[in-house]
């Protein structure tokens, strides 16, 4: 039976607001360049698991100004070659710039709020395992999930990203619940399901693109609410 289910963050319950598609093809357009919105959301499907795998190396926030420049202009590079478009590190440049510069703010999926009712309704224990480097409790407070999440697990807090196993450790430890009984909800395969199967704990890859129809190795769902269906069958690591 499980009792726990803890939530990867961004991609997952939140997205960017304007979304980070629509920043991008703006300016592209102002550069020239054509790309669909459907192309750069690959193209960050991409980059994420690469900023993700960069992160659990050596995180950006400890490393020089210059190394985070070079590698945001990879990462934007990977952002367009998803769209089809192969870029000069210097163009790529321009277009990461001129993205940066737009003010945005964090949104819930809409799917979300009902996918949590549901889950606080079977008296589900939730909370949140992040990257995220900003004020978690005011963040929770101006999205409303702090009516729902009984606690979060930041990689600066236990000094550890995921897939490494002392941030998954930590959830399971504020939790009280045993892995075997708790649940790990992501959008990337190797930092969500690989780091919370490594854990013992149940992954749920959520595929809201539809990115990864051949993974076979873990429940897949494509909308949140999906999960509590899943919750009335038979789940293992």
């Amino acid at each position: 039976m499980v009792r726990a289910v803890f939530f990867d963050f961004y991609n997952t319950l939140v997205q960017f607001t304007p979304q980070l598609d629509e920043i991008q093809q703006s300016s592209c357009r102002e550069l020239g360049l054509t790309v669909t919105k459907r192309g750069i959301r690959r193209g960050y499907s991409a980059a994420d698991e690469f900023m993700n795998d960069e992160n659990a190396i050596k995180h950006l926030s400890d490393r020089t100004e210059e190394e985070r420049k070079q590698f945001f202009i990879e990462y934007e590079r990977m952002v367009l070659r998803g769209a089809g478009l192969e870029v000069s590190s210097r163009l790529a440049e321009q277009v990461w710039e001129m993205a940066i510069e737009v003010p945005k703010q964090f949104d819930l999926f809409d799917d979300v709020e009902p996918a949590l009712e549901l889950l606080k309704a079977r008296g589900v224990i939730m909370g949140v395992i992040s990257n995220l480097r900003q004020d978690r409790d005011q963040v929770s407070k101006e999205l409303g999930l702090d009516k729902y999440l009984s606690f979060w697990v930041t990689s600066e807090e236990v000094k550890a990203t995921k897939p490494h196993a002392p941030i998954f450790r930590a959830a399971i430890e504020k939790s009280g619940v045993p892995p075997g009984e708790s649940v790990h909800v992501g959008d990337q395969y190797k930092s969500d399901v690989l780091g919370a199967r490594a854990a013992g704990i149940i992954p749920v890859l959520l595929d809201r693109d539809g990115w990864h129809p051949g993974v076979g190795d873990c429940a897949r769902i494509e909308k949140l609410p999906e999960l509590d269906e899943l919750l009335n069958g038979e789940l293992s690591a």
